[in-house]
């Protein structure tokens, strides 16, 4: 399980592989100095609820992986966060089966 902490205080622990694809997509945007809103559920054996944090290019990030080797990226998976972070309800992080099945326009993002 991995980490991303916002601001240099907030930790919250995300999955290797779905951290990896989140990074991506964050540095992907920040690069270019956009700003955007990143959410997702929050699972009942945590607490339930939902976090929404905004990503902007003043606020620091650190992403931090228990795996010393990283993930194989899924492109579809990438596509779509990309896609979601471009629209005005933000990135909503979902999995990688959500994410093919948002591809193939199956289902859309319930978070």
């Amino acid at each position: 399980m991995g980490h991303l902490t916002y601001a240099g205080a907030t930790e919250y622990q995300i999955e290797d592989r779905m951290l990896a694809h989140l990074k991506t997509v964050i540095a992907s945007k920040l690069r270019r100095q956009e700003s955007f809103l990143v959410s997702w559920t929050v699972e009942p054996d945590s607490g339930s609820g939902r976090v929404s944090l905004w990503m902007s290019p003043s606020v620091p990030l650190e992403f931090r992986f228990a795996g010393s080797r990283p993930p194989q990226l899924n492109g579809v998976w990438l596509e779509v966060l990309a896609e979601m972070a471009n629209t005005a309800r933000g990135l909503v992080l979902v999995s990688e089966a959500e994410a093919e099945a948002i591809h193939r326009g199956e289902a859309p993002p319930e978070h």
